[in-house]
């Protein structure tokens, strides 16, 4: 059993969470975590970048001058790449850069990256987290008290709407669901807290992937 340490609010250790070892996995799924990592980012490119080639420059489309006898080089449109306001050769096009995971692939990268998290010590328990108010302070301050301020992930069961609109102002927090989670957003985070609710998602979650039944 890995166990992870419970927290209040306040940052006060009050017990210990116990996770299976058998959710967990340290002996293979390393170059899945760098598939899809990869196909991640990849999938963020809006792929818009684009230049006129000599087919969309404005131009007559006269011959500049004679093929013979001006003792200059041949030149057949102003919109040729070599000259000055022409097109460009071989620039970048509208493209997506759209790269596909299967469900096996991205499931046991996920188990690796957050396998690797609890092992490292960056995975916590929280034993509640609600806001009366959509106080951005009062989440900081918690997030401080877990020392989760900088590079902090918070994993829920269900994003209540005074924690989303608490959270939206602070850049180096998150607040994301257990279902919801992709493995980058996991490897991203320096720590990572859990509610006790967002537990039991995220063994449902982990025992989905290993392909075992409750």
């Amino acid at each position: 059993m890995s166990k992870l340490p419970i927290y209040t609010m306040a940052g006060e250790q009050v017990g210990e969470y116990e996770l299976a070892d058998d959710l967990l996995v340290f002996d293979k799924g390393l170059p899945a975590v760098h598939e899809v990592i990869r196909a991640y980012l990849a999938n963020q490119r809006q792929g818009s970048a684009a230049t006129k080639t000599r087919a969309f420059v404005a131009g007559t489309g006269k011959k500049p001058w004679k093929q013979k006898g001006s003792g200059r080089a041949r030149a057949g449109a102003k919109q040729s790449p070599v000259w000055r306001g022409g097109g460009v050769a071989f620039g970048p096009q509208p493209r997506s850069f759209r790269k596909d995971v299967n469900k096996k692939t991205a499931r046991l990268a996920f188990r690796r990256a957050l396998s690797d998290k609890v092992a490292a010590g960056d995975v916590v328990v929280l034993e509640r987290l609600e806001l009366p108010a959509p106080k951005t302070r009062e989440l900081a301050q918690i997030a401080k008290s877990l020392q989760a301020e900088t590079k902090g992930l918070f994993l829920v069961d269900q994003v209540a709407p005074e924690l989303g609109r608490a959270a939206r102002n602070l850049a180096t927090v998150a607040v994301a669901r257990v279902g919801q989670t992709p493995t980058y957003q996991l490897l991203n985070a320096r720590r990572i807290v859990v509610t006790q609710a967002g537990m039991a998602e995220l063994e449902k979650r982990l025992r989905s992937a290993a392909g075992r039944q409750a």
